[in-house]
């Protein structure tokens, strides 16, 4: 069987690689795995590998810390030189981050056909690099796997019709095993003397958050005001954490952690009131744990939570009338989408 070229980079991509890989191998397939070292921080990237079982990284390239330019450049490099060596069939990649943009465009330009998982969402921000990375991976990909019908029609609006699946979303494969394996390892709660219901869980690492000082100064004030009424828990992203030490800001009524595991953080999740996030995945994984979410952003990819009422923005005053999202799927987007793949290499 031809093998299948993956490129990890950052949490969310391994949060979603963990069941198609494992879907991947049940289907017969052979898989070598790339990790940018884009997130490279052991509570960013080896926890995570060790607790969803993820195939060990065959090239890890250590590239972080450095400017998008730089970032993506760099990895374009490497990546190039990898798929070269190892002339897969496929290049595999996940969401919106340096590490996806810079796989598909270096398979792109070695006439290798992409596949993007997590394909179609808009924020329709083009000041956000997310936006950029998403639209050009679309753009190059043969194979683009939609995790909502909503994913679809953005990418038919901008005329990409062939290859387009709606999956589901495999973030909602991973949640279903992670809530069972948390409970049996996590100890978190305990850990943080935390009752059940009566604390929140917040994040903050988007740039447009974190590279304006005034923005990420309201976003604070707002999380400040939130602990009023409820304690938050902030597991802290490594940019997160060196703004607030350059800016001496240490924020009223939040407990600041380290960066958690995957089952840690399901755990933490699915007992909280609430959640407030600048992440796209947290968004999405609040839902899946039935726990309300603010989003600490002016616009959202995911605009199934806020309509059905899960979600809001941080802007606005009031959530919408509570539904249920089918679009998301029946927790097997991942053996949808290993079954596409395979027939398109036997094809």
């Amino acid at each position: 069987m031809p093998q299948i070229f993956t490129v990890l980079g950052a949490r969310p991509q391994f949060i979603k690689a963990a069941p198609v890989s494992r879907a991947i191998a049940e289907a017969g397939m052979t898989e070598v795995i790339a990790h940018t070292g884009q997130h490279f921080d052991a509570l960013m990237s080896d926890v995570f590998f060790e607790e969803l079982a993820i195939p060990k990284p065959a090239y890890n390239l250590e590239i972080n810390s450095l400017g998008h330019g730089a970032m993506t450049g760099r990895m374009l490099e490497k990546l190039e030189a990898a798929m070269l060596a190892e002339k897969p069939a496929m290049v595999l990649v996940y969401g919106d981050t340096n590490s996806t943009v810079a796989g598909a465009l270096a398979a792109s330009k070695l006439h290798i056909p992409v596949a993007h998982v997590e394909a179609g969402l808009r924020s329709f921000n083009r000041r956000m690099p997310e936006e950029i990375n998403r639209v050009i991976t679309d753009h190059v990909s043969a194979f683009l796997f939609c995790p909502t019908q909503t994913a679809v029609r953005n990418l038919k609006n901008e005329g990409i019709v062939n290859g387009v699946h709606a999956t589901g979303d495999v973030m909602f494969d991973t949640t279903i095993a992670a809530v069972a394996r948390a409970k049996g390892r996590s100890t978190i709660l305990d850990d943080l003397k935390l009752t059940p219901k009566q604390y929140s869980v917040a994040t903050i690492h988007r740039a447009e958050n974190t590279d304006d000082p005034a923005r990420f100064a309201r976003v604070v004030a707002w999380l400040e005001d939130a602990a009023r009424s409820t304690p938050i828990v902030m597991p802290v992203h490594p940019r997160t954490r060196k703004l607030l030490s350059q800016s001496g800001v240490v924020p009223a009524g939040l407990t600041l952690i380290d960066p958690i595991g995957y089952l840690d953080m399901a755990s933490l999740i699915n007992q909280s009131a609430a959640v407030f996030t600048d992440s796209g995945g947290l968004q999405k994984e609040a839902y899946f744990h039935g726990v309300p979410c603010v989003t600490l952003r002016d616009e959202t990819e995911w605009v199934e939570t806020v309509e059905a009422g899960w979600n809001r923005l941080w802007t606005v005053p009031d959530y919408a009338p509570r539904r249920d999202i089918p679009d998301y799927g029946d927790g097997k987007a991942s053996e949808l989408i290993a079954s596409l793949i395979r027939a398109a290499l036997e094809a």
